[in-house]
């Protein structure tokens, strides 16, 4: 069976886009009393085709173990997403259900960048190469 790549509905993109804006803000507003001094942003957020289920992609920075950040937001899903829903209850029929991941995507970015400096300098570049 071929796993198909669909692409997101122009009402799914609109509806990711909302809740990350407003989303956004909520966690600044909030997220201090959940998780500290850890400084958490929202990514991405990708809904499900039929708008029943969001998922929150953040990226967590200044903080050591970045899991049991993301777990704590987890944990109080309930309050964001009453807050949330004070934004953009005008906006919105039907709130979907909110499922929070860690956007490991800049860890990466940076694991990457570090190989590649390693690499230069275990193979320093040639005088001819630099020309």
């Amino acid at each position: 069976m071929a796993i198909l790549n669909r692409m997101e509905s122009k009402r799914q993109l609109q509806l990711g886009e909302l809740l990350k804006r407003h989303f956004a803000s909520v966690l600044m507003e909030h997220g201090p009393y959940i998780y500290g001094d850890a400084f958490v942003t929202v990514t991405h957020v990708k809904v499900a085709p039929d708008l029943s289920e969001a998922k929150v992609y953040l990226s967590v920075f200044n903080a050591t173990d970045k899991t049991s950040v993301v777990n704590r937001v987890s944990n109080h899903t309930h309050v964001l997403k009453q807050a949330l829903v004070s934004r953009i209850k005008h906006q919105i029929r039907r709130i979907p259900r909110i499922v929070f991941f860690e956007d490991e995507t800049t860890d990466e970015m940076y694991k990457v960048d570090e190989m590649f400096r390693s690499i230069k300098t275990m193979y320093p570049p040639s005088a001819h190469e630099e020309e």
